[in-house]
Protein backbone atom coordinates (compact mmCIF):
# COMPACT_ATOMS: atom_id res chain seq x y z
CA UNK A 1 0.00 0.00 0.00
CA UNK A 2 1.47 3.33 -0.51
CA UNK A 3 2.81 5.64 1.82
CA UNK A 4 0.87 8.77 2.38
CA UNK A 5 3.38 11.21 0.43
CA UNK A 6 3.89 8.58 -2.26
CA UNK A 7 0.30 9.52 -3.90
CA UNK A 8 1.36 13.52 -4.02
CA UNK A 9 4.24 13.03 -4.95
CA UNK A 10 3.86 10.47 -7.49
CA UNK A 11 1.20 12.78 -9.09
CA UNK A 12 3.62 15.62 -9.54
CA UNK A 13 6.29 13.45 -11.34
CA UNK A 14 2.93 12.60 -13.77
CA UNK A 15 2.29 16.38 -14.42
CA UNK A 16 6.07 16.80 -14.95
CA UNK A 17 6.44 14.51 -17.19
CA UNK A 18 3.30 14.91 -18.97
CA UNK A 19 4.29 18.32 -20.50
CA UNK A 20 6.83 16.64 -22.33
CA UNK A 21 6.46 15.30 -25.66
CA UNK A 22 3.63 14.89 -28.18
CA UNK A 23 0.18 13.43 -26.75
CA UNK A 24 0.93 10.61 -28.29
CA UNK A 25 4.23 10.01 -26.93
CA UNK A 26 2.88 11.01 -23.43
CA UNK A 27 -0.49 8.36 -23.60
CA UNK A 28 2.25 6.12 -24.53
CA UNK A 29 4.44 6.96 -21.87
CA UNK A 30 1.72 6.76 -19.11
CA UNK A 31 0.66 3.41 -20.18
CA UNK A 32 4.49 2.02 -19.53
CA UNK A 33 4.65 4.11 -16.40
CA UNK A 34 1.64 1.99 -14.85
CA UNK A 35 2.92 -1.54 -16.72
CA UNK A 36 6.43 -0.56 -14.71
CA UNK A 37 5.01 1.20 -11.69
CA UNK A 38 3.24 -2.46 -11.17
CA UNK A 39 6.78 -4.23 -12.18
CA UNK A 40 9.03 -2.51 -10.01
CA UNK A 41 6.84 -0.23 -7.35
CA UNK A 42 8.73 2.39 -5.38
CA UNK A 43 10.52 1.86 -2.68
CA UNK A 44 10.85 4.88 -0.46
CA UNK A 45 13.28 5.80 1.92
CA UNK A 46 14.41 9.12 3.77
CA UNK A 47 17.96 10.20 2.70
CA UNK A 48 20.30 13.24 4.01
CA UNK A 49 20.89 15.14 0.57
CA UNK A 50 22.99 18.18 -0.01
CA UNK A 51 20.76 21.13 -1.25
CA UNK A 52 22.11 24.56 -2.13
CA UNK A 53 20.60 27.72 -1.86
CA UNK A 54 21.74 31.58 -3.10
CA UNK A 55 22.81 34.15 -0.49
CA UNK A 56 23.36 37.68 -1.20
CA UNK A 57 26.78 38.96 0.70
CA UNK A 58 29.14 41.89 0.84
CA UNK A 59 31.82 41.01 -1.80
CA UNK A 60 34.55 43.46 0.30
CA UNK A 61 34.25 46.27 -2.28
CA UNK A 62 32.29 49.53 -2.46
CA UNK A 63 30.79 51.80 -4.54
CA UNK A 64 30.97 55.41 -4.25
CA UNK A 65 28.66 58.26 -5.61
CA UNK A 66 28.92 62.07 -4.79
CA UNK A 67 26.70 64.50 -4.61
CA UNK A 68 27.77 68.15 -4.40
CA UNK A 69 29.56 68.08 -1.19
CA UNK A 70 28.67 64.05 0.18
CA UNK A 71 29.61 61.16 -0.68
CA UNK A 72 27.73 57.66 -0.01
CA UNK A 73 29.37 54.56 -0.21
CA UNK A 74 27.65 51.16 -0.05
CA UNK A 75 28.69 47.47 -0.32
CA UNK A 76 28.75 45.61 -3.45
CA UNK A 77 26.76 42.32 -3.28
CA UNK A 78 27.66 39.16 -4.96
CA UNK A 79 25.56 35.90 -4.81
CA UNK A 80 27.46 32.76 -3.45
CA UNK A 81 25.68 29.78 -3.58
CA UNK A 82 25.50 27.80 0.05
CA UNK A 83 25.28 24.25 0.52
CA UNK A 84 22.91 22.99 3.13
CA UNK A 85 21.98 19.24 4.15
CA UNK A 86 18.13 18.63 4.25
CA UNK A 87 16.52 14.98 4.47
CA UNK A 88 13.88 13.85 1.59
CA UNK A 89 11.97 11.00 0.94
CA UNK A 90 13.53 8.97 -2.15
CA UNK A 91 12.42 6.15 -4.35
CA UNK A 92 15.15 4.48 -4.20
CA UNK A 93 14.19 2.29 -7.42
CA UNK A 94 13.59 5.06 -9.74
CA UNK A 95 16.38 5.07 -11.29
CA UNK A 96 16.10 1.32 -12.64
CA UNK A 97 12.25 2.10 -13.51
CA UNK A 98 12.94 5.24 -15.36
CA UNK A 99 14.65 3.53 -18.38
CA UNK A 100 12.47 0.92 -18.67
CA UNK A 101 9.60 3.43 -19.12
CA UNK A 102 11.15 5.35 -21.49
CA UNK A 103 12.48 2.09 -23.61
CA UNK A 104 8.83 0.84 -23.24
CA UNK A 105 7.68 4.13 -24.91
CA UNK A 106 9.68 4.48 -27.78
CA UNK A 107 8.94 1.09 -28.73
CA UNK A 108 5.53 1.44 -28.35
CA UNK A 109 5.80 4.69 -30.57
CA UNK A 110 8.28 2.82 -33.18
CA UNK A 111 5.36 0.25 -33.56
CA UNK A 112 2.44 2.73 -34.06
CA UNK A 113 3.97 5.91 -35.44
CA UNK A 114 7.76 4.35 -37.05
CA UNK A 115 9.75 6.64 -34.75
CA UNK A 116 10.51 6.65 -31.36
CA UNK A 117 9.13 9.82 -30.16
CA UNK A 118 5.07 9.35 -31.87
CA UNK A 119 5.65 12.03 -34.44
CA UNK A 120 2.98 12.07 -36.68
Amino acid sequence: MPQPKTVPALAAALTLLSACGTPEYRAERTHCEAEWMLKIPPVHRQEVVTKYRNEERPSGKTTCETQGTTTKCKPVMETVSVPYTAVETVDIRKAQRDPQIDSCAARACAAKYDNSKCET
